[in-house]
């Protein structure tokens, strides 16, 4: 899989998750230091879209400034590291973070629909659009059934969670393309 796909499946896997509070989850499971964070978070979460090391430091600085991990020095062969640890005001961030459902998107405005509505308010082919659409789909649904067949149940469970996004998404074409008639009328009407 090309590095662009990969970007762009991370893309759309984690972009809900907001680092600070993956960090203070790891720092939950045993005290870290920030090089050793960022490779945690870059093996479980990264997805070939890896966390700069100034991001994770910047992060931690903000997260010790609230109170929510502490950062202990140790000396070591060069400068001195940190050994971060999560505060009793982390952990319940993180709990309450972790009992807190998901908002449902609603997704009434997507840029499926934009471009639609603006191939035909143009006068362009709109059905093209959603015929290459479709080809586009297609083509990262075989590549993620690749990585569920040859990846750790970790990458097949995300791998997944995107296939079932890009059913839905083919659904919808498929629902459009059916109804793109009645829809340029509407959308020359207006």
């Amino acid at each position: 899989m090309g590095n662009y796909h990969l970007r762009v499946y991370t893309r759309c896997i984690v972009a809900d998750m907001t680092v600070p509070l993956a960090l203070l989850g790891l720092l939950e499971r045993e005290p870290s230091h920030g090089y050793d964070l960022k490779r945690d978070y870059d093996t479980i979460f990264g997805r070939g879209r890896p966390l700069p090391f100034g991001q994770v430091y910047s992060t931690l600085g903000r997260l010790a400034r609230d109170g929510k991990v502490t950062g202990q020095s140790e000396p070591g062969d060069g400068p001195d590291r940190k050994r971060y640890a999560i505060t009793p005001l982390g952990r319940q961030e993180v709990a309450t973070w972790l009992a807190e459902p998901v908002a449902a998107e609603p997704y009434l405005q997507t840029v499926l629909f934009t471009k639609v509505v603006l191939a035909l308010m143009l006068g362009r082919d709109a059905a093209g659009y959603l015929d290459a659409q479709r080809a586009t789909h297609m083509r990262r649904m075989r590549e993620l059934a690749e990585i569920k067949r040859g990846g750790p149940l970790t990458d097949a469970l995300l791998a997944d969670h995107a296939m079932f996004h890009l059913e839905a998404d083919l659904r919808w074409i498929d629902v459009t393309q059916a109804r793109l008639g009645a829809l340029a009328e509407v959308v020359r009407a207006s």
